[in-house]
């Protein structure tokens, strides 16, 4: 154990106003009461970066019942790792007991592959500190003092902008495989680079990931693609063998994209999602996956097509394969998975340009989606450029002009005679 180095504010000088003061008024209130209570991991390091924390976690040596018996609001939550989150209307902040080295209790389980089953062995500071991920994760801000606590040589980590595992990283690794994903995570985000050390073991142990619950993964992933840095994280997570182990289906396409265009599909789609985060704006798990899995889901139908089904049951059929295969990976909770699959079957509508069945079309909720899917499409090299063109003017006429365009509209694949019924010969 490297010896407490207490750093004060004049050498780090964060600001204390980017501070949330529900935070604040946690730590103020468990210290209050004896406890020791400190700001710690990403929201100090960003701090420190000069980046406003979007999260605020706390760590003290008060145990879960005796955070809930200073703060009321408090919700105990969790079996393998017990923490409590101090509510604050529908917000909340949460509060860990300082962690210890793992014993051999059903408090402190380890599997036979070195993986952590129960996490609920508490300790004191020093001990919490050598059981974070990163270096620069296990700094301590002491809110009354305005010190910070470094006890792994954190503060040199940030400064020289890199990662370092606590301990050794294999074992580290094996302990919770998804450190690896937070490390790409990280090099994404802050331009950090890792350490020789930390970086070594990742490829030999990249395989832990498919022993990780999917929900957990899909958590994960949402972490890495909708942090507003999805494109490096993705060159990254290739890099370093990852990627096959969130998108098996995916790595897969990449190999068989012979024209590139699946290739540039995937990058402009999450260039286009780090610009919508980067000005704040939505974005929906559902286009991801959509994305990602529009290779496997068009061969898919184009399969079941050949074998005599129609055009829209053959999409049906190849989305229920490809998502339930996904999901043994990525468990993508069925109100997203449902969306990509109306952004696949609604594809095949733009075709249809009669002005009726347009305007019907283009009141349907997932309209927009499947609209930006198929322009995505058409700047990647698919042939619907014309397409896109035509339905990018169509939605800015108004419904007398849109009338007069479906009306130019000649050999419309939809065109029937008036009565909207074939005739029978």
């Amino acid at each position: 154990m490297n010896d407490i180095v207490r750093i004060p504010f004049s050498e780090h000088q964060i600001n204390k106003r980017k501070i949330c003061k529900k935070a604040c008024s946690i730590l103020k209130a468990l210290t209050q009461a004896g406890y020791e209570a400190y700001l710690v991991g990403g929201a100090v390091r960003d701090l420190l970066l000069g980046k406003q924390p979007k999260d605020f976690d706390i760590a003290t040596n008060a145990h879960p019942e005796q955070i809930k018996a200073v703060l009321p609001t408090t919700r105990i939550i969790g079996r393998r790792f017990r923490l409590a989150h101090v509510h604050f209307g529908r917000e909340f902040i949460e509060v860990a007991t300082f962690r210890a080295p793992h014993d051999t209790s059903d408090q402190g389980q380890i599997s036979h592959d070195g993986r952590i089953i129960h996490d609920n062995v508490y300790g004191n500071v020093e001990e919490d500190a050598l059981r974070r991920d990163f270096t620069v994760n296990a700094l301590f801000y002491e809110l009354k003092t305005g010190d910070i606590l470094d006890f792994v040589d954190g503060m040199t980590d940030i400064h020289q902008r890199q990662l370092r595992l606590i301990g050794e990283p294999e074992m580290r690794y094996r302990e919770d495989p998804v450190r690896m994903l937070r490390a790409i995570r990280f090099m994404s985000k802050l331009d950090f680079t890792m350490t020789t050390e930390t970086e070594v073991p990742i490829k030999e142990v990249a395989g832990l990931l498919t022993k990780i619950a999917p929900a957990r993964l899909f958590d994960e992933t949402l972490k890495l693609f909708h942090s507003g840095y999805a494109v490096i994280a993705l060159g990254l997570l290739r890099e370093y063998q990852l990627f096959s182990c969130l998108f098996p289906l995916t790595e897969q396409s990449f190999d068989e994209d012979q024209t590139g265009v699946f290739s540039a599909l995937v990058y402009h789609a999450l260039e286009n999602t780090d610009r919508r985060i980067r000005s704040d704006n939505t974005v929906n798990p559902a286009f991801l996956f959509a994305v990602m899995l529009w290779h496997q889901a068009q061969k898919g139908a184009k399969m079941y097509r050949e074998m005599g089904n129609p055009d829209l049951q053959s999409v049906h059929l190849a989305a229920s394969d490809v998502l339930g295969t996904q999901v043994k990976s990525i468990a993508v909770p069925r109100r997203f998975s449902n969306v990509t699959r109306e952004i696949w079957t609604m594809q095949g509508r733009f075709q249809f340009k009669a002005c009726r069945r347009s305007l019907n079309f283009m009141k349907n909720r997932r309209f927009r989606a499947a609209y930006d899917f198929m322009c995505l499409r058409a700047s990647s090299g698919e042939p619907l450029e014309e397409e896109c063109q035509w339905w990018t003017l169509f939605q800015s006429l108004s419904e007398k002009d849109q009338q007069l365009m479906c009306q130019s509209v000649v050999g419309s694949p939809n065109k029937r005679n008036r009565s909207g019924r074939r005739r029978r010969h």
